[in-house]
């Protein structure tokens, strides 16, 4: 069996010609134009990667992007105000804070700052408390990115055993609770299962989410054929090419369909989050 590619690329393209540069266009004719600031403090080259294709995306949406960027001096008090600006201005429908933040700073502290209306990373308690309502809500880019993927791919998740691992907030625990709420069969493997509560799952799922941050953790000998995976995991080697937290090889011989590393579930995040701002723009404008 040779797996399927799950473009996470060109479906994220798909979503900005075919659903969100219209609904953009509508707020447009109502006087309405998106934005979204994204605070970036110090100069992390990575976030600086992920800045960019933000902005790209952002732009072919038709969606207006303001980077504001600090030194990595910054204290924690003065990131507070600024977020308290935002909030209060009205011409900004969502915000973000790259992560990660300099040492000094309280990260949780930072992210709950951010009005629940404007939270287009779902990263906030408040948001991320009420996934059991899924669409009432902005929900955590990644989570909701992948169940995009799976949905523009066709893959049936009701009824199906899905294997998750890692149970962090950002996208384990998320991610999660959007599938039970989608009528998944969900476990969650993480670091205190036993090698054989995880040997058992792997071979049963039909779906499996990785996300656990550890580079080709996840062997094709593991699985069942069949299966579809999705790797959130992103990892420079040694020779300077990019892997997941699947060994992409040898899963892909056994998988129906995979996504890659690059260009599987990272456009997806972004592409969400500029859905999340368009969300937040229509209904704080009623469109």
């Amino acid at each position: 069996m040779t797996a399927e590619i799950i473009s996470g690329k060109d479906i994220a393209q798909q979503i900005i010609n075919d659903e969100l540069q219209p609904r953009v266009e509508l707020l447009n004719k109502k006087g309405v134009q998106p934005k979204l600031v994204v605070i970036f403090v110090g100069d992390n080259p990575a976030s600086q990667s992920y800045i960019r294709q933000k902005e790209k995306f952002a732009t072919q949406s038709g969606v207006f992007s303001e980077v504001r960027r600090f030194p990595d001096t910054m204290t924690e008090a003065e990131l507070l105000a600024e977020i308290d600006d935002i909030n209060n201005d009205d011409s900004i429908h969502g915000v973000i804070v790259q992560l990660p933040l300099p040492d000094g700073i309280d990260v949780n502290r930072v992210i709950n700052a951010i009005s629940p209306t404007k939270d287009v990373d779902g990263f906030t308690d408040s948001n991320n408390e009420n996934l059991d309502i899924h669409e009432a809500f902005l929900a955590p880019c990644t989570p909701k990115g992948i169940i995009t993927l799976l949905d523009k791919t066709r893959v049936t998740i009701k009824d199906q055993k899905v294997v998750v691992m890692g149970r962090s907030r950002i996208v384990g625990r998320p991610v999660a609770e959007m599938l039970k709420f989608r009528g998944a069969n969900v476990t969650i493997l993480h670091s205190k299962s036993t090698n054989t509560e995880k040997s058992s799952a792997l071979k049963k799922a039909d779906i499996l989410i990785v996300a656990v941050g550890k580079q080709e953790l996840v062997h094709g000998e593991e699985l069942s054929p069949g299966v579809v995976i999705i790797d959130v995991g992103i990892h420079r080697k040694e020779d300077g090419k990019l892997c997941g937290d699947v060994h992409f090889d040898s899963c892909s011989s056994i998988a129906s369909k995979i996504t890659p590393v690059p260009g599987g579930v990272g456009p997806m995040t972004v592409v969400t989050l500029i859905s999340n701002t368009i969300k937040a723009a229509e209904e704080k404008n009623k469109v």
